[in-house]
């Protein structure tokens, strides 16, 4: 499968990608999360932008049977950039209570922790979970 990175036509600069639901599309997702920051010269929200969208795909790859995924990585604001996992599953993300010695189950309170604000937007056909993290003013 051939896969291109687009730069959004409309709105906000932004990049998406569509890739296949699975563990290796982590790679591909925080390489294009990374790409994106560094071109819009925000690098210092990388690290916390490619954790974010390692774990949106990963929940993803394990909570759906969607066969693909859409990536997004947008400039809202230049104080704001919003990173986007799409699927076609209508199974919403929830933010569990772990235990200390659970070992899986911290990917949204993760998310939550980097993010300025995250959530997700229902469609009819699936739904986009996103995340926030704010830009530093300079």
């Amino acid at each position: 499968m051939s896969v291109m990175t687009r730069p959004t036509a409309v709105g906000p600069p932004g990049y998406t990608e569509t890739l296949p639901c699975e563990p290796k599309t982590a790679r591909r997702a925080r390489r294009l999360v990374s790409g994106a920051l560094n071109t819009w010269g925000i690098a210092e929200l990388v690290d916390a932008g490619t954790l974010i969208v390692s774990e949106l795909v990963g929940n993803a790859v394990r909570h759906t049977s969607c066969r693909l995924v859409r990536v997004s990585v947008r400039r809202v604001k230049d104080d704001l950039v919003r990173i986007g996992v799409t699927d076609r599953s209508h199974a919403l993300p929830r933010m569990d209570l772990v235990a200390e010695g659970d070992e899986t189950g911290r990917g949204l309170v993760l998310v939550d922790a980097l993010s300025y604000r995250w959530g997700y937007d229902e469609m009819r056909w699936g739904k986009t979970v996103w995340a926030e993290p704010a830009v530093s003013p300079c």
